[in-house]
């Protein structure tokens, strides 16, 4: 932005800080103005042009050199300052800047009159000096001096504020962190149940990750730094990982545990006995039933449940009994129901109640 629009331009206004702003105000003001209206958040056309104003405002008041020169020019414009052409010399108008040339010139303010009048020789000040201050320029004038012609030639550069610009590197933006992403897998009984390294991809790429071993139904797992890139140097999102455990007609997981029903003849269910059940890996698991067994009863096997926690495979007893009974065995059944006593009976129908 060239120091001629600077008059028109009130930058501490743009901000929305006072004139004395240290720099961290300004610096924290910028910050919050531009996540407000920066185009990746604010997608309007009015909060494109207002990023504009506010980074263009910070260009200028972030730089200590840039921000004097901006005050001054300020104040310069201020205080109505023109240059006009007279009868033979350049003219100007003074009101309102008596002070700042009294501190040029080391006296009291111009005194006399409103308007000052330089020639182009003799030991009067060197205009050039005086406007190197706003400009930052070397002070260098023209070779016919100020006056006549050449005068007017520079009071038209110095009404029209053509004066040279350093070139501001871009305003740094805040970092901002990626966006979260959220995505389903699909996975077998065995592989929830005993854990499994699965292959996924994100933002183009491929990576493995581990999935733990008992991870259920449902259940969500977040991988840090896996979701969308952020910007400005800012941290990735995570991915969160939406599990789908294929259902098991034999076995399910319960806490920590492997769960399968456990059938068992009437033998077994009354004598005891030692019987076998395949795990998930189809190995035979040996479970010692308990005399007295009766359906419904949970039989444990420790350290076998869920691998590296502290599980157990757990048998759920189902007393069968023949779909089709001969005569001999209906009358075994009834000679066992009279063997069990009167109390078994009631025992059985206080449980149907």
């Amino acid at each position: 932005m060239a120091e001629n629009e600077w008059l028109a331009k009130d930058f501490y206004k743009v901000l929305g800080v006072s004139k004395d702003a240290d720099e961290d105000a300004i610096t924290k003001a910028y910050r919050k103005l531009a996540r407000k209206y920066h185009p990746d958040l604010n997608k309007t056309k009015e909060a494109e042009e207002k990023f504009k104003d506010v980074s263009e405002a910070y260009d200028v008041l972030k730089d200590k050199q840039m921000r004097a020169r901006y005050d001054a020019i300020r104040q310069f414009g201020a205080g109505g300052a023109r240059f006009a052409g007279g009868s033979g010399a350049g003219g100007f108008d003074a009101s309102g800047f008596s002070d700042i040339f009294s501190s040029m010139f080391g006296g009291s303010p111009m005194g006399g009159g409103s308007r000052v009048r330089f020639s182009t020789g003799g030991a009067g000040p060197d205009m050039g000096n005086i406007f190197s201050m706003f400009t930052g320029g070397a002070g260098a004038k023209s070779q016919a001096g100020f006056g006549g012609a050449d005068y007017g030639q520079y009071g038209q550069y110095a009404q029209s504020g053509q004066y040279a610009q350093s070139a501001q590197s871009a305003p740094q933006n805040s970092p901002e962190r990626g966006e979260d992403i959220t995505t389903s897998i699909k996975l077998t009984f065995k592989q929830a149940f005993k854990g499994a390294t699965v292959s996924l991809r994100s933002g183009g790429e491929s990576f493995k990750t581990h999935i733990p071993a008992g991870v259920k139904d449902g259940q969500k797992i977040r991988l840090k730094s896996k979701g969308k890139p952020g910007k400005f140097g800012g941290a990735s999102g995570d991915m969160y990982l939406q599990v789908q455990v294929e259902k098991s007609e034999q076995f399910s997981i319960e806490g920590c545990d492997l769960v399968a029903t456990l059938p068992l003849t009437l033998s077994e269910a009354v004598h005891g006995a030692k019987v076998t059940l395949k795990n998930v890996d189809g190995e035979p698991v040996v479970f010692k039933v308990p005399s007295g067994t009766s359906g419904g009863s949970r039989i444990r096997v420790e350290g076998e449940g869920v691998p590296g926690k502290d599980g157990a495979f757990v048998g759920i007893a189902q007393i069968r009994v023949p779909k089709k009974s001969t005569m001999a065995v209906k009358r075994a059944a009834k000679e066992f129901d009279k063997a069990c006593g009167a109390d078994y009976e009631q025992e059985v129908k206080d449980l149907r109640a």
